[in-house]
């Protein structure tokens, strides 16, 4: 029987992650256990900065963006002595198991250690909504809103001076942001890796637009599709006679409060990572799907298809 457990996050930040945190302490500490919080991610436990965590630690974090408990990126963590180290400290404290919140990278480290003795819960803390085993990533939906939100204020003046605006938004090769955000702005066009549009094809329709005489055009484009989306741009305003102009959204999409829909999410998530560790599992990662919240071997989870939002793309034709 476990008694001490241990959290940390991992990778990118997300809004959402400190309500991971707490309900991982809350849901700990109800059943009787010593919650451990771990500074910056596995260069925390290779460093060993560990620290005891109660009830107050994690008050009135619910509405902070980021996370509190920091986060960092340890290539060197795949070296098994490295990790070795990591264990080490984990074991001369009496920590048993541990809540790994991150990524895809994140995961793999915490099925390695679980492989050496410690087992670890992963969940899925990144903006990305680019893990298979989940409809719903801690932090995509507030990430989500603050793209709307952005495109919003920027509709206005590519209306007022009849341009196109090309706007690229994160999903490190997952097209989510792009698709949904696209969706909900009316966008006259959404470029993703899972839809990717030949530059012809998007000058043609982008022309036809123009000479119809429409005061403006939305191109949502996700990151990495263009090596330079400036230069897209002016592609666009050579071929199309639209004025068009390129904006990058970047980092400013990862902060801000965490919407409701994030904090409920984490909140069901950390808790369910807590009864997980009590049942003696290890390796494994949380989900939701279909409202429900589920677990899946890690690596299972990462081999599953990305084809969750495949019947969302008709959409984009169909509301053309």
């Amino acid at each position: 029987m476990i008694s001490k457990i241990g959290v940390l996050t991992s990778g990118g930040d997300a809004p959402g992650m400190n309500c991971a945190i707490r309900a991982v302490v809350r849901a700990g500490l109800k059943y009787g256990l010593e919650v451990f919080g771990v500074m910056d991610g596995y260069k925390g436990l290779v460093e060993d900065d560990i620290f005891p965590m109660d009830r107050h630690y994690v008050s009135n974090i619910v509405n902070r963006g980021g996370t509190i408990l920091g986060t960092a990126r340890l290539r060197e963590f795949k070296d098994q002595t490295v990790r070795q180290i990591a264990v080490d400290n984990l074991r001369k404290r009496g920590i048993d198991a541990l809540v790994v919140i991150g990524g895809d990278g994140s995961y793999m480290g915490a099925k390695k250690l679980t492989e050496m003795g410690i087992n670890c819960v992963g969940l899925p803390g990144t903006i990305d909504n680019d893990i298979a085993s989940t409809d719903y990533t801690i932090g995509y939906d507030t990430c989500l809103n603050t793209i709307v939100d952005a495109v919003d204020k920027i509709r206005d003046t590519t209306e007022s001076h009849q341009r196109c605006a090309v706007i690229e938004v994160m999903g490190n090769h997952c097209g989510d942001l792009a698709l949904f955000s696209g969706i909900a702005e009316g966008a006259e066009m959404i470029i993703t890796p899972d839809h990717p549009i030949p530059e012809e094809e998007v000058f043609e329709s982008l022309r036809q637009l123009h000479d119809a005489k429409r005061k403006r055009a939305i191109v949502i484009v996700s990151e990495k599709i263009y090596p330079d989306i400036f230069a897209f741009a002016e592609r666009i305003t050579k071929a199309t006679g639209f004025e068009a102009k390129a904006e990058v959204l970047g980092r400013i999409q990862r902060g801000g409060s965490p919407s409701a829909f994030d904090r409920i999410l984490a909140a069901r998530m950390g808790a369910h990572a807590v009864d997980c560790l009590l049942d003696g599992k290890g390796g494994i990662c949380v989900g939701m799907v279909n409202n429900k919240i589920v677990d899946y071997d890690i690596y299972e989870a990462l081999q599953l298809p990305r084809d969750k939002h495949v019947s969302v793309l008709r959409l984009i034709d169909i509301l053309k």
